[in-house]
């Protein structure tokens, strides 16, 4: 593999794309706050950095997949970010779910520079990200997306350029829609259902045959039964989220009335220290105003 590649955020999602990267044969620079999952890296074929302008000199593509937007923008854009580091003809590529403005406003710098970045966020949490079959959407130039799709294609299956600078935000932001309603919902299914006196598993078993059937339900309908909100995606990333949709919905003029109420569910769960829950985790909102438990 010619191009030398950077990694920056070793987080839930970020350590197994990284990890299928090396898999896949690429050269590898990566940082993180923590230095356990730099370690582990290392330790199977990675070169550590010390800082994300290190990370930028010693590569030609370089990757984030961090929190949030000032994340994106200090690790990026900061002192010792990637801008300073890079240079011209780099191509950065940042995974995490931002702000489509923020995403467009870091474009810009660093095409003044002479580099080029993509915004792609990705969908299919960690059981995706570890078996590098997620849903990878990309803002940019065409030209630096075929550039970046082998690396892609190391980390994701369902991999679309959807158009300019910040599109791919704006799908990730529709995407978080579907996916907290879709939790809502088939939380309620069960909390009804179970309330009525039916088998939880019976439910997801005959739901999951028909027309309401969701990937939801499959990857996440066992685990919500048994009330096993280990984190795939938490409860404050999602929440965060849904407030990029709503502040997007508001500038577009959008009305988006059950993304708002599903909104304040996890704002509940937040005011309830269950942010780093699994965003599965709704179901027990829903359990509250039932004052019933699935699968007692």
């Amino acid at each position: 593999m010619s191009e030398r590649v950077g990694f920056i955020g070793l987080g839930i999602m970020g350590k197994p794309m990284a990890r299928n990267l090396l898999r896949a044969g690429f050269s590898l620079t990566v940082h993180n706050r923590s230095r356990a999952a730099v370690e582990e890296l290392v330790g199977e074929g990675a070169q550590a950095a010390n800082s994300p302008a290190e990370v930028a000199r010693l590569s030609d593509v370089i990757i984030t997949m961090l929190p949030d937007s000032p994340d994106v923008t200090s690790v990026i854009g900061g002192n010792a970010g990637v801008l300073e580091g890079a240079h011209p003809g780099s191509l950065i590529v940042d995974m995490s779910t931002i702000a489509p403005r923020v995403a467009q406003e870091l474009a810009e710098r660093a095409a003044a520079r002479g580099m080029s970045m993509l915004d792609a966020p990705v969908s299919g949490g960690d059981t995706g990200a570890v078996a590098g079959t997620l849903s990878i959407m990309v803002g940019g130039e065409e030209s630096a997306f075929e550039r970046a799709l082998p690396l892609f294609k190391a980390m994701g299956k369902t991999i679309v350029h959807i158009g300019k600078s910040g599109a791919g935000q704006i799908v990730k932001a529709c995407n978080q829609i579907v996916v907290a309603l879709t939790i809502e919902a088939v939380s309620e299914a069960l909390v009804l259902g179970a309330k009525a006196g039916v088998d939880p598993k019976k439910i997801l078993q005959v739901l999951g045959g028909g027309l309401a059937a969701n990937r939801v339900m499959e990857l996440r309908g066992p685990t919500m039964i048994e009330h096993n909100f280990t984190p795939g995606f938490k409860v404050r990333l999602h929440h965060k989220d849904l407030g990029i949709a709503l502040i997007t919905g508001s500038q577009l003029g959008v009305p988006l009335p059950v993304t708002s109420i599903v909104d304040q569910f996890l704002t509940a769960l937040l005011a309830d220290a269950k942010g780093d829950l699994d965003h599965s985790s709704l179901l027990t909102i829903v359990e509250g105003l039932a004052h019933h438990q699935v699968g007692s």
